[in-house]
């Protein structure tokens, strides 16, 4: 009898064990599908890498973009999926958005930068200054920005710049008479944006062709998301294998902070 009533007692105990461990099999089955629906449908995180958007964007800031602020495209998906052609639920993204967007010539590259030219527009730099459909785009000087980066460190100047429609951004020139800083006039395609960095001497975007590893024009179905927010900031100072040095680098002003 005694026996008998170990056997019946122990049977429970190992289906409640059995059961226990389906039933974490399934919580982090089903958190890791919420984390990827997430991040499909609605944000992704990303870290800027390089100073091309300067002083909005810093290099080691990570930030979260919207994914359903301009629709779904392939390339809101996981690894470009072609599951289907075009936008879906599209929304046109507005001027002074700062988009990330896979690069055209390669369709792979994530790039960050500020949308400046709308299909239609006429996009054209003289001596450093923006014009958009011949109209020189307003921009006020502002204390200069301590600039360090590639070997060069010193103050730059620094400017508020006023697109059309009113939205204004900060950006930064190195020198008006850079290799960029004049043009020819670029008429934006139907269906395509122009980019540019913020860091108007030190980004590779629109106003370099394809054809000499720049941007060019980026498509509609291009876009990934909108910037919207910095969660975290560290600076060059940090060593990822010294952690003791990661308080010491935490931008804290800046986390949390907006993208515009």
């Amino acid at each position: 009898m005694l026996d008998n009533r170990r056997s019946a007692i122990g049977q429970p105990a190992q289906r409640r064990k059995s059961g226990g461990l389906g039933e974490v099999v399934r919580t982090v089955v089903f958190a890791l599908l919420i984390a990827v629906g997430i991040r499909t449908i609605a944000f992704e995180p990303f870290n800027i890498p390089s100073g091309s958007m300067i002083p909005t964007l810093l290099i080691g800031d990570y930030l979260f973009v919207s994914k359903y602020s301009y629709g779904y495209s392939r390339y809101s998906m996981p690894f470009g999926l072609p599951l289907w052609s075009g936008r879906i639920l599209s929304h046109e993204p507005k001027r002074g958005d700062v988009i990330v967007f896979k690069l055209p010539r390669d369709g792979k590259t994530d790039y960050i930068k500020r949308l400046i030219g709308l299909p239609g527009d006429r996009i054209q730099m003289k001596a450093g200054r923006l014009f958009i459909n011949d109209e020189m785009v307003p921009r006020e000087k502002i204390a200069d920005f301590n600039y360090s980066e590639g070997g060069y460190g010193g103050r730059v100047a620094q400017y508020t710049e006023t697109l059309p429609g009113g939205m204004k951004h900060t950006i930064i020139e190195l020198t008006d008479n850079g290799p960029y800083d004049t043009t020819g006039v670029y008429t934006v395609p139907p269906g395509e944006y122009f980019m540019m960095g913020d860091n108007r001497d030190n980004s590779l975007d629109s106003r370099v062709p394809p054809e000499q590893s720049g941007v060019g024009f980026v498509p509609f179905e291009n876009l990934v998301g909108r910037a919207e927010f910095l969660f975290f900031s560290i600076d060059e100072s940090a060593s990822w294998w010294a952690p003791w040095t990661w308080p010491g680098a935490i931008r804290y002003g800046r986390l949390f902070h907006g993208v515009g």
